[in-house]
């Protein structure tokens, strides 16, 4: 099965990660320029930026925000998702604070994303399945 364009442009950029002191890794910094938000470093909070980056790359729209919780009504609602679909979770009680990558599997108790700024890096990780508040698809 092909996987989704914008999952070819995001596991390019796997183990991309944040350099700590002045400089900064310019990977990261130009998926926030390819977004409109030029001059960031990398120690800014960058999962949007990372998904954002991706979808654009692909052709596809993004939010074009640097909100994790903007793609919670971006694109459609996706059910029963797939490979590729864009999972937002929430994270404390702050309604405006979240995560988002891009969903690689999936178990009883977790789901696996791709995504960026996880361990300051582009990494997969597993997050509580209970954190996602939505999956998206373009």
């Amino acid at each position: 099965m092909q996987q989704p364009s914008w999952m070819a442009e995001a596991w390019r950029e796997l183990g991309q990660s944040e350099r700590p002191g002045p400089t900064h890794n310019p990977r990261i910094v130009a998926m926030f320029d390819e977004l409109g938000h030029p001059h960031q470093a990398d120690e800014t909070a960058w999962c949007a930026a990372f998904v954002g980056a991706c979808l654009e790359r692909a052709g596809i729209a993004s939010t074009r925000s640097l909100m994790a919780r903007s793609y919670e009504q971006w694109g459609i609602a996706n059910a029963a998702p797939t490979d590729g679909a864009i999972a937002v979770l929430r994270r404390g009680s702050d309604p405006a604070l979240g995560h988002v990558g891009f969903l690689i599997g999936a178990s009883d108790a977790h789901v696996y994303l791709l995504g960026g700024n996880q361990s300051d890096a582009v990494t997969v990780a597993p997050f509580n399945r209970d954190l996602v508040i939505a999956y998206r698809a373009p």
